[in-house]
């Protein structure tokens, strides 16, 4: 008996035609999966491939100052378009959409490549993560297109492990590129990669047809989400380092925050298409591993946006060192993400694996806080290596809960809500941990170092390789402010790590679907008892449409 659980043909929503809820061929998914690979490779390589050159980059430029930035803004672009995406893939489907979020990336590479300022640097990352946030969305709900949930756990897996691959290859890249025919490279190096994926794309990507009718886009929501988000990130990163707590600036920038979160909820109440669905906080499962993911985002871009800068002001050693440094890591990282996404796979059991991932993180975490100028450097990639184990235990294991609790129509919005919230809190991590890093680094400079200590470039000029010409004296107090400015921010997280492994302690483990699209009791109870507060009927209704056309497609 097969069964249809696809929503009905509304003003607002198109149908998605699928004849075998079993899904393609294995041949089809592999192919559709290669080419997902390489668009994941592109979004991924650009969070972590300028970690290294970033040190040269803003020397070069003259701007420390706004070195956070070159991060931050990449994270911040690809998260306030993640739920604009995963809506959009739901509503007209996902392959033009992929293709587009691909051109805009590289848009994003030229601009970058071609800049002579931060910010046209800066501006070049922005569009870049306004790409980016699609691609990495796009794949993972497009995986969910195409494979069950309970084999979904071995793609999931390898895709954490391409994560892990192309975070040790961008510092690598990085630091090769840095070292050698220059930091734009990093920029150039996208375009072919671009083309290969858009390729992939057009040729391998077959997806169910869909009927396209007059679509009603929440606008507004978008919009809104957009200021939030936006506000939520500019205070983290400007509060008590380029503006005091208590300025104006810093005031209203909070006060418009929660402005915009306030009217973003009363929007979506009464939006017929919200780009974030309320109903989907009524799903236990999707809010506990949605606040989990948030911490784990917080807690690994705040930890690991700054460590390849770490390594080469304070061990000394060059870019392309600092890149094979972090290999332990990512090592560690690959190994338990394909390892736990295989376990999922053959089992069904997938509740414990977060969990101890987390303790294992909390563990790594206070063992990078434990560093110092003198700490062997296998000893500082041992302690990488076990936050890396940790990591890969969780990421993608999260993402596949939230999965399993949806039905097929929406589980592009759902993936890119749970990752929204993942993605805020990198650009938490990335701007806290980047604004008290540097702050506390420029206090420990300007107090410590002597006039002139810093050469004829100033302190806000630093490179790596300045900082190892300098006399012994004044080199040891950058040092020294380099360590004691982030190595105690680690500490700091490892409470909320804990948090995020107590909470993940909650989620009911709910068998993992063996058909594509078979979830509709499971959503079922998300909507119960007025799970709708919109008091739209689109998804209740669609309930009883699935119900009654599968009750003609049995007869």
């Amino acid at each position: 008996m097969s069964t249809d659980t696809r929503p009905p043909a509304t003003a607002s929503r198109p149908a998605v035609k699928t004849a075998d809820t079993d899904g393609p061929s294995t041949r089809s998914v592999l192919l559709v999966f290669a080419g997902l690979m390489v668009a994941m490779l592109l979004a991924s390589l650009d969070q972590t491939i300028f970690s290294t050159a970033l040190p040269t980059i803003v020397g070069e430029l003259n701007g420390v100052d706004h070195m956070l930035w070159v991060t931050t803004a990449y994270i911040l672009a690809s998260t306030i378009v993640m739920p604009v995406y995963g809506k959009l893939g739901d509503l007209v489907g996902r392959k033009w959409l992929f293709v587009a979020a691909i051109v805009l990336f590289l848009v994003g590479s030229v601009m970058g490549g071609l800049s002579d300022s931060m910010g046209t640097l800066i501006a070049g990352r922005a569009v870049q993560g306004l790409g980016g946030g699609g691609l990495m969305i796009l794949a993972l709900a497009i995986i969910a297109d195409v494979v069950p949930a309970r084999q979904r756990g071995k793609y999931q897996g390898i895709m954490g492990a391409v994560f892990a691959v192309s975070s040790v290859a961008g510092p690598l890249l990085g630091g090769y590129f840095t070292d050698g025919p220059g930091w734009r490279w990093a920029f150039w190096m996208n375009l072919p990669l671009g083309i290969l994926a858009i390729l992939s794309a057009v040729y391998f990507l077959k997806l169910p047809k869909r009927e396209y009718v007059k679509l009603k886009i929440d606008l507004a929501g978008m919009v809104v989400l957009a200021l939030a988000a936006t506000g939520l990130v500019l205070f983290t990163t400007w509060g008590g380092s380029t503006y005091a707590w208590d300025s104006p600036t810093i005031i209203g920038l909070i006060a418009g925050t929660v402005l915009a979160a306030v009217v973003f909820v009363l929007i979506e109440r009464r939006a017929a298409e919200p780009v974030i669905p309320l109903a989907l906080f009524k799903n236990r499962n999707f809010n506990l591993t949605t606040a989990s993911g948030l911490i784990i985002g917080v807690a690994m871009f705040g930890a690991l946006a700054y460590m390849p800068t770490y390594l080469q002001m304070v061990t000394g050693v060059g870019a392309t060192d600092a890149g094979l440094l972090m290999i332990p890591m990512m090592g560690a990282l690959l190994i338990s993400s394909v390892g736990s996404g295989q376990i999922v796979s053959r089992t069904g059991r997938y509740k414990a694996l977060p969990i101890v991932g987390m303790f294992i993180t909390a563990a790594g975490l206070f063992l990078l806080s434990t560093m110092t100028a003198t700490t062997a450097l296998w000893l500082m990639c041992v302690f990488l290596g076990v936050m890396g184990l940790g990591l890969g235990m969780s990421m993608q294991i999260l993402i596949l809960v939230v999965q399993n609790s949806f039905p097929l129509s929406i589980v592009g919005t759902a993936t890119a809500s749970n990752n929204f919230f993942r993605q805020i809190g990198s650009s938490l991590g990335a701007a806290i941990v980047g604004s008290l890093f540097v702050s506390r680094l420029t206090e420990s400079l300007s107090a410590n170092l002597p006039a002139g200590g810093a050469g004829s470039t100033g302190t806000n000029s630093l490179t790596p390789a300045i900082v190892n010409a300098l006399p012994e004296a004044a080199r040891s107090v950058i040092v020294a402010a380099y360590n004691d400015a982030l190595t105690p921010i680690f500490l700091l997280l490892v409470p909320l790590v804990l948090v995020a492994a107590v909470l993940l302690m909650f989620v009911v483990e709910k068998p993992l679907a063996t058909k594509i699209d078979r979830n509709i009791e499971v959503f079922e109870e998300s909507l119960a008892a007025g799970a709708n507060p919109s008091g739209d009927l689109t998804m209740t209704g669609s309930i009883k449409t699935v119900r009654a056309e599968a009750a003609e497609l049995d007869r």
